[in-house]
């Protein structure tokens, strides 16, 4: 069993059963060195640092106690993923429906819009008209997409929230 498998295994009792949930674990460093450990969370309703404090302790702890990396010594960071964090879990996107993405697609345009909707199978976007002069509209020989776009998430490249003002 990997590190961060391990590491997701002692993160379940603090998941509140399920409402919270684990984007991603990094562990960076070199073993013997010190390692950085970074545990991002996240919840429908959004996390507290209250919350994240909390989990941290308790996972700190209880990696202390089992001497986790051995005589390496560690920095544990636990946290809710940023709003330039891509997008990767299905809650992630329903959580986002109605704000503004990003949306990198496999062999394809990078499309913004606003998320629609969310589902097992792909999220839909609805992405504007480009503003294109009608001088470069001619020279183009295939227009951007536009209006309602369905997109499985195995063609999401990436898919980040863009902050609107």
């Amino acid at each position: 069993m990997t590190d961060t498998a391990r590491i997701e295994a002692l993160l379940q009792p603090y998941l509140n059963d399920g409402e919270y949930y684990i984007v991603d674990i990094q562990i960076a460093g070199k073993t013997g060195g010190l390692l950085k450990v970074t545990v991002l969370i996240d919840s429908d309703e959004g996390m507290t640092i209250e919350a994240c404090a909390r989990i941290s302790r308790a996972l700190g702890n209880q990696m202390d106690e089992l001497d986790f990396f051995g005589d390496s010594p560690f920095n544990l960071e636990v946290s809710s993923p940023g709003v330039d964090f891509p997008l990767t879990q299905l809650r992630q996107f329903t959580k986002n429906v109605g704000r503004l993405l990003k949306v990198q697609v496999t062999n394809g345009p990078i499309l913004l819009g606003k998320l629609e909707s969310a589902d097992e199978q792909g999220i839909v976007i609805d992405v504007p008209p480009a503003k294109i002069s009608k001088t470069k509209r001619k020279t183009l020989t295939e227009l951007p997409p536009e209006g309602i776009q369905t997109i499985p998430y195995e063609s999401i490249q990436k898919a980040t929230v863009e902050i609107q003002f």
